[in-house]
């Protein structure tokens, strides 16, 4: 008898050491800080400029935190889920919708064969220029010509993840505005309709990449501001030469009427087109050197401005690394784009709350240090 319970045990912790081995949760994280300089800043009162010095979370890469797991169902199938939140490095602080996991909060069904279907908070279809980017959408790269649109978040979202067939791969979103109205979002609430399509080609020498997003305006379900509600257009082009490697891409944001000026802000462009292009050189195993030149072009009297930027990292280990960052946009006479992905709008305490964008027709000089280290 005794040797039976014995054998019935080992049995049972057999059965959890499997169970154990076919389910992961894994804990991952960043954190980046560091010291920015700064000058071009509009004054109080949006007629002059200042400069500053400030500790800064993010420069180079959003600070977060996560949870991600795996388990294995069997027959080729898994069950997946990730938690992650943004925050602060200089005042612990967490992101921008105060909400623990604001950037991702989804769970779903994965297939080696069939792919991925996710349901729940994501990033934004947009974030795929990320991987086309010099700087990698940093805080002083594409996503500043756009005033921070391909760093948006979605709610109430489905995705699929195709796997990939002779060296193309498909992503799709859509983003349930979760009203009545189809088109509309909900009063108040954080994202209205959003919906996008990913087609990616990859090889040893080059990576080609279509995306087309749209974001409905979450108070009407329009699409009336090229930088917060609008189509979005993108083609991008990696290319491979060794330890070169050299990047460009083009995007286009259109409205579709009922353009609305935002408070404080002179235009009301309805459509800003953007290109950029640049070269990473890795220079050393640990050190890259990296030069990008972003410009964008808005109509209705928005001007065009350009970001000339160039920087670089160097890896202490492989997850610890210092950054560096060298960047100036210049201004045509009635754009006022600032180095950070600002909102539209009158830079100083002109509309009631400071704006870091430069008076009209000005530039915007930076440099930023810092450090990086990934868990």
């Amino acid at each position: 008898m005794k040797s039976k319970r014995t054998l019935l045990a080992v049995a049972l912790m057999s059965a959890g050491a499997v169970a154990q081995a076919q389910t992961s949760v894994t804990l991952y994280g960043r954190l980046d800080a560091g010291i920015e300089y700064m000058s071009g800043l509009p004054n109080n009162n949006g007629t002059g400029s200042t400069s500053r010095w400030r500790q800064e979370s993010g420069d180079w890469g959003t600070s977060l935190w996560g949870l991600k797991g795996v388990e294995d169902l069997g027959g080729g199938n898994k069950a997946i889920f990730q938690l992650e939140g943004a925050f602060s490095t200089a005042t612990g602080s967490l992101g921008l919708s105060g909400s623990l996991f604001d950037r991702i909060a989804n769970v779903g069904l994965s297939n080696d064969a069939f792919g991925t279907m996710l349901l729940g908070r994501q990033l934004q279809i947009a974030n795929g220029d990320w991987d086309f980017d010099p700087f990698g959408q940093s805080n002083w790269s594409s996503a500043s010509l756009v005033r921070g649109r391909n760093w948006e978040h979605t709610s109430n979202n489905i995705s699929y993840q195709s796997p990939k067939f002779d060296g193309f791969d498909v992503y799709g979103q859509y983003g349930l505005s979760n009203s009545t109205d189809f088109n509309a979002g909900v009063p108040g609430a954080a994202t209205g309709r959003t919906d996008g399509m990913q087609l990616t080609y990859t090889n040893s020498l080059f990576q080609l990449r279509g995306i087309y997003d749209e974001i409905r305006d979450p108070l009407n379900g329009q699409l009336d501001n090229p930088f917060t509600a609008s189509r979005e257009y993108f083609v991008g082009a990696n290319l491979f030469l060794g330890n070169i490697k050299v990047q460009a891409a083009y995007t286009a944001e259109r409205t579709s009427g009922g353009v609305v000026t935002p408070a404080g802000s002179p235009t009301a462009p309805t459509t800003a087109d953007m290109e950029w292009g640049g070269v990473t050189y890795q220079a050393t195993p640990a050190a890259a050197l990296i030069a990008a030149v972003y410009h964008v072009n808005t109509n209705n009297g928005g001007g065009n401005a350009t970001i000339y930027t160039v920087g670089g990292t160097y890896n202490l280990s492989k997850r610890t690394l210092f950054d560096i960052q060298i960047a100036t946009v210049r201004n045509s006479q009635t754009a006022n784009f600032g180095l950070d992905a600002n909102n539209e709008g009158a830079g100083g305490l002109s509309d009631g709350s400071f704006n870091e964008n430069p008076v009209p027709g000005h530039s915007q000089t930076g440099v930023y240090a810092g450090i990086q280290h990934s868990f």
